[in-house]
């Protein structure tokens, strides 16, 4: 598809209910308000456009980047070297904990993604260190390669150092202990230790009905839920 034809149909799928809803959740004015049912719509019929995803990017609409994410050749990325300066320049661009996220998706499924990890979970900026912290959990879900030493030192930088980071950072954190602590019974006991000594984690969601969930409470649940399924 032509990058004019996609802008266009962007702009035809936004409605100010959505614009309102991501105003909400953090996200600037230069933005549609297309829901993520239809971003993916799009995407499908797209499939992978690495050129269309750098246009897209570009424009520094919400919408578009968001789209961009989902559009992205992970091939492409790592023919750029091991520099991956195009993964560095998105992330300098990040501004709302929704492309964040998005973002962290697309770096996942790259040879990078846990380079980025390492490097960018100890990020002081806000958005880049969501990014890391949320690459953690993806890679404890996803990556059977590693050994459990490697999510105990992790686990270990969590317990230690997430009430002292950034609102949204300490949510990623969250989340990454979540993820370990689901990964295998040896690092459950060991995530459910470390959430017991964090205690609660709070996190400004704005005005939104979002909520921070429990860690221990959540890994016991999802542990339970995996149990009664096999």
């Amino acid at each position: 598809m032509e990058f004019k034809t996609v802008i266009q149909e962007l702009e035809d799928l936004g409605t100010e209910q959505n614009r309102k809803i991501y105003r909400r959740h953090g996200v600037r004015e230069d933005l549609f308000g297309v829901s993520f049912g239809n971003i993916r719509k799009l995407q499908k019929r797209i499939k992978k456009d690495h050129a269309l995803s750098l246009e897209l990017w570009a424009t520094g609409n919400h919408d578009a980047r968001i789209l961009a994410t989902m559009i992205t050749d992970p091939k492409m990325i790592e023919e750029e070297g091991p520099r991956h300066d195009l993964l560095e320049s998105w992330a300098a661009d990040l501004d709302n904990y929704i492309i964040a996220d998005a973002f962290a998706e697309s770096v996942s499924k790259t040879a990078a993604a846990r380079e980025k990890a390492e490097r960018w979970k100890q990020s002081e900026k806000e958005w880049i260190g969501r990014v890391g912290w949320t690459l953690v959990a993806k890679i404890a879900m996803k990556d059977w390669t590693l050994p459990d030493e490697y999510f105990e030192e992790l686990l270990s930088t969590v317990e230690a150092g997430i009430h002292s980071r950034e609102n949204r950072v300490r949510d990623a954190m969250n989340s990454a202990l979540i993820a370990i602590g689901i990964r295998n019974e040896k690092l459950q006991e060991r995530a459910l230790r470390a959430a017991g000594n964090i205690g609660k984690v709070d996190v400004d969601h704005g005005a939104t009905g979002c909520v921070t969930p429990d860690a221990a409470q959540y890994i016991l649940k999802t542990v339970n839920r995996k149990s009664k399924t096999r």
